[in-house]
């Protein structure tokens, strides 16, 4: 951190960084660490250390001669109109469109295909510095609510608030302190799931390693102190719990996670009974387990227990016993790479020699057709619900 010639420019003088007198003693091996003070990211001296090396990298970038012709031909390729796959919810269609140089799409709604769409959320008008992202956005069932997570500055902590779609305002119904988390509605809109931490110390929120996550359920109308924790696991700080809630609105599933291995706990609780518990399914982390959706007390997986290429698999939670289990559609010689009930029939996509392949099988696994894609490509979306007659699909060539 003293100086140094580019071999490709001028001599660059870099500022100064001062050494401290900082030693640890780890098992009986004394490391020397005397850039410790630069760990604080929040002290006056770092960010004055952060702001002289950035002014040396940029002077040094900007007398680049090729810099101005690469920015206008990305910029040139960039431009285009994008849009996202649709989704249905309350009668209702929503999809995101950015008009190619937008820095964050715009959500719009329209309750038919052949409407004018009406602008619902322009994430970049969400801070006049464009520090503000829109992180994740779900509908109500009925279409009358909208719960979107907003992160500032790149953070992983979100604010979950909600908009009435038909007037565009929001409410004020404003949820903090939710980092790795969905929004699961209820069936009747009156509340969604989410999953939260405690509130951190305000001067190291950003740096502090974040433990014991919990689940909640937030009523519209209410405010966040008002919540009811639904699930946690005092014994286990390092698990995740995340929640989704099924089509027909009966049950709330909770997936629980420890790290990042893709290998999962699934329990469930019954919402048609006020004082039901969560009920543990799958207690172990032996394996993936994505939950599709049920039909009654069927609940249907897909899986790569005994199965890297992944399959189908129902369990009745009237009878979990691993016992029970029955495969609805074995592992294949293609990769299972997505599922979904769509119009009471298993949507499958898979990846067959590095492009998509999407099957419609029943719900007893027997192949009803292959959809017909335009050629050899990649396929997105596929999702709906188990009483939808349509949906919807982007391929890319």
């Amino acid at each position: 951190m003293g100086q140094s010639c580019s071999p490709a420019g001028p001599s660059l003088t870099y500022p100064a960084s001062k050494k401290v007198d900082q030693t640890d003693n780890y098992h009986g091996t004394v490391v020397a660490d005397p850039y410790r003070w630069l760990e604080d990211a929040n002290s006056a001296e770092t960010k004055s250390w952060v702001d002289a090396q950035n002014k040396v990298t940029q002077a040094y970038l900007a007398q680049i001669p090729q810099r101005e012709a690469i920015r206008q031909r990305l910029t040139e390729l960039w431009n285009y109109e994008r849009y996202s796959v649709p989704g249905k919810e309350g009668g209702r269609y929503f999809y995101t469109r950015n008009d190619g140089l937008q820095n964050q799409a715009v959500l719009y709604t329209l309750k038919n295909l052949s409407d004018q769409p009406r602008m619902l959320l322009d994430p970049n008008t969400l801070a006049a510095d464009g520090t503000v992202a829109l992180a994740g956005a779900a509908v109500s069932p009925d279409g009358k609510l909208l719960a979107y997570s907003i992160a500032a500055s790149g953070s992983d902590w979100n604010e979950i608030k909600v908009r009435d779609i038909d007037t565009g305002k929001d409410l004020a119904d404003h949820i903090k302190w939710v980092k790795f988390s969905s929004t699961a509605w209820t069936k009747d809109g009156k509340g969604f799931f989410y999953s939260r931490y405690d509130e951190p110390k305000e001067a190291t929120k950003l740096a502090d390693v974040n433990y014991f996550q919990k689940l909640y359920f937030h009523r519209i109308g209410t405010p966040q102190s008002a919540d009811t924790l639904v699930y946690d696991r005092a014994d286990q700080k390092e698990w995740g719990f995340g929640g989704q809630t099924t089509d027909d609105g009966r049950y709330l599933i909770v997936t629980t996670t420890k790290g990042t291995a893709p290998k999962y706990r699934v329990s469930y609780k019954d919402l048609s009974r006020p004082d039901a518990k969560v009920v543990d399914l799958i207690d172990n982390f032996d394996a993936g387990y994505d939950f599709i959706d049920n039909v009654g007390t069927v609940f249907y997986f897909s899986t790569d227990r005994n199965a890297p290429k992944k399959r189908i698999i129902a369990i009745d939670v009237s009878k979990p016993s691993e016992n029970n289990w029955k495969e609805v559609v074995a592992e294949s010689a293609d990769t299972l790479a997505g599922a979904d009930i769509v119009n009471n029939q298993l949507v499958l996509e898979y990846l067959k020699d590095a492009k998509s392949v999407v099957r419609v099988v029943s719900l007893e696994g027997k192949p009803v057709r292959e959809i017909a894609l335009p050629g050899i490509g990649t396929v997105g979306g596929l999702s709906g619900k188990r009483g939808d007659s349509e949906t919807f699909y982007s391929f890319t060539s």
